[in-house]
């Protein structure tokens, strides 16, 4: 049975009727709020373990709602909207959002992010404990404290790039990465040609992670964002 408390932000009722009734359903607990203010004294009051969030509240923008939040908890933030270009998209995610769900959506797939997003934060929480333990991930080795990588038993030799990207989609598994964020990351700025050449050693990088065309698929793209490490379930 599943017991995370998920705190849903959402103005439309209809919306937020048919979001509680899918949690109470599948056995979530859960918080609502319909504006920024509530969102955020429900937040820090309970300290939820996800947050669903509508960006169009009353009161203020979600955007604003994730940054406040951000600004004391890394809890996981999904935002669903109705908002479906890609500025908007990017600019949640920089700002702190885990995920991106366009209304309209399916029931089935507002859980499935919700599943995502529970293993990425067991996950995490189970490397803060053992930060210098090994990351698996299907056939995928890292040994963080070696910095060694493996695919089966056969090590990869990443470059230096190749390999802080690898663990930096690594630690946030499950988690669409923007282009800003990762180039930030990688090289401390972000510019046209800091995007450019980031498609360029993740397309090297994927090459030796997939090297089989229609082989399992570890890194997704997200044409115009970012990129995602996707969990790879044990069979």
């Amino acid at each position: 049975m599943n017991k995370a408390l998920i705190l849903v932000v959402e103005d439309d009722r209809p919306i937020r009727n048919l979001i509680v009734t899918t949690l109470k359903t599948h056995d979530y607990k859960y918080l609502a709020a319909e504006n920024g203010a509530s969102a955020i004294l429900e937040a820090s009051s309970h300290n939820p373990d996800i947050v669903l969030l509508d960006l169009g509240l009353p009161d203020m923008e979600g955007v604003d709602v994730i940054k406040k939040i951000r600004s004391w908890s890394n809890m996981p933030i999904i935002v669903i909207s109705a908002r479906s270009e890609d500025t908007d998209k990017i600019e949640a995610l920089d700002a702190g959002a885990d995920d991106y769900i366009t209304k309209p959506f399916s029931v089935e797939e507002l859980l499935a992010r919700i599943r995502v997003t529970q293993r990425r934060l067991s996950f995490t929480q189970a490397g803060m404990q053992q930060e210098t333990s090994v990351f698996t991930n299907g056939d995928l080795k890292i040994d963080y404290t070696a910095g060694c990588t493996y695919l089966g038993e056969n090590e990869l030799h990443l470059t230096p790039i190749e390999y802080k990207l690898l663990c930096l989609l690594s630690r946030n598994v499950g988690k669409v990465l923007t282009h800003t964020y990762i180039t930030q990351q990688i090289w401390g700025r972000c510019s046209e040609n800091d995007v450019a050449s980031l498609r360029v050693f993740m397309a090297t990088l994927r090459k030796k992670l997939e090297p089989e065309k229609n082989g399992v698929q570890y890194i997704q793209t997200h044409i115009g964002i970012g990129y995602r490490m996707i969990r790879i379930e044990k069979l």
